[in-house]
């Protein structure tokens, strides 16, 4: 049995150590069960739950959710259009997100697929340093998706 200041009592029989709670006005607490013989602690036991659940509900607060973020690319993307887009890719890596690039094709570019392949290449090599390919490039109808991960 562990009392109240957290000081081993050592072992107590379970009627000694329920009366001795009774006095104190406080609950026993079983907290290893599987050991031999069974640990049990002196404590305030609704105090006891409302500290775990500030702490659990704390736990949650800090937790990040990881999003995906878009980013839409065109196969005959301009140099400087393509900076701003992968400016703000690595701004959405830094923040810890994913990013889903996706290349859309129209008409008779479907015909130049190589040239969304080489597009998302470039990318590829870009943001190698932040960034890794969670989703090789696919084509999925009028469109080439890949998914990048921050590192």
């Amino acid at each position: 049995m562990i009392d109240e200041e957290g000081v081993n009592v050592g072992v107590v029989s379970f009627y000694d150590a329920l009366d001795r709670a009774e006095e104190q006005g406080l609950d026993l607490v079983e907290i290893a069960p599987n050991s031999v013989p069974p640990v049990c602690k002196l404590l305030d036991y609704g105090r006891f739950k409302y500290q775990s659940q500030k702490k659990a509900a704390e736990a949650r607060k800090n937790q990040k959710v990881v999003e995906i973020k878009e980013v839409k690319l065109r196969p005959g993307i301009d140099d400087h259009d393509y900076d701003v887009k992968m400016k703000q890719s690595r701004k959405f890596f830094e923040e810890g997100d994913k990013v889903k690039i996706t290349l859309r094709f129209r008409g008779r570019e479907m015909a130049h697929q190589d040239l969304g392949v080489q597009v998302l290449d470039r990318v590829r090599t870009d943001v190698a340093d932040v960034a890794k390919v969670e989703s090789e490039p696919r084509l999925e109808g009028k469109q080439m998706i890949m998914i990048l991960a921050p590192r």
